[in-house]
C-alpha cells in the first residue's frame, strides 16, 4: 500500500503557479493534484486542460487529474493528450464506472476513484483491484476551505481493510 503527499494546485498563487511547482519538485514532491470542476457536478469551475498542457512543459511532476466533472469519460483522451499522468474520476458522476475505468486504463495513464463524504465504500469496492488509487473525499467536493468531515476517518480504515483483504485474496490467488 503506497501512502504519498500529494498537493493541490487549487490553492496556489497562479500568478506564481510555474515558481511554485518548482518549489515543489526541490522538496522532493512528486504528486501534484489538479482539481478540474465543472460547475454541474460540483458548483464551482476550477481549470481545465489549457492549464494542465501549459503547466505540464514545465513540470516534471506526476499530474494527478481528479475530474469533478459529468460524464468525465467525454473528456479522458483530452485530459491524457494535455498531460494527465493519471486520472481520477467520480463514482457519482460516471453513468458506467466500469467502461469509464476501462477507458482511462486504455488511454495508458494511472487510474483513480473518487467518492463523496456520502458514498459507501461498498459503492467501489467491486473496482478494487482495478484501479490505481481510490480518493476518499473528507469534504463536499467544490469548495475549498472546508472543515474537514470526521465520519470520514471511519471510511478510509474500511477502505484500508478492503484493500488489505483484497491484496491478501491476490497473492493467494498468485500461489495457486
Amino acid at each position: 500500500m503506497d501512502d504519498r503527499l500529494c498537493p493541490s494546485i487549487l490553492s496556489a498563487d497562479f500568478n506564481r503557479l510555474g515558481e511554485q511547482l518548482q518549489i515543489l519538485e526541490q522538496e522532493g514532491i512528486q504528486w501534484v493534484h489538479i482539481d478540474v470542476m465543472d460547475g454541474e457536478f460540483v458548483p464551482s469551475i476550477s481549470f481545465g486542460m489549457p492549464l494542465i498542457q501549459s503547466i505540464r512543459r514545465e513540470s516534471r511532476l506526476f499530474f494527478d487529474v481528479h475530474l469533478m466533472i459529468m460524464e468525465p469519460e467525454r473528456y479522458i483522451q483530452d485530459f491524457v493528450a494535455c498531460g494527465a499522468d493519471s486520472i481520477t474520476v467520480h463514482a457519482e458522476a460516471c453513468e458506467d464506472l466500469e467502461r469509464t475505468v476501462q477507458r482511462i486504463r486504455d488511454a495508458g495513464v494511472k487510474v483513480g476513484v473518487s467518492i463523496k463524504p456520502a458514498t459507501p465504500v461498498s459503492d467501489i469496492s467491486y473496482l478494487l483491484e482495478d484501479v490505481d488509487l481510490v480518493l476518499v473525499m473528507t469534504v463536499n467536493p467544490g469548495f475549498g476551505g472546508q472543515k474537514y468531515i470526521h465520519e470520514c476517518t471511519e471510511k478510509i480504515r474500511e477502505l484500508k481493510e478492503l484493500i488489505r483483504q483484497e491484496i491478501g485474496r491476490a497473492s493467494c490467488r498468485e500461489r495457486v
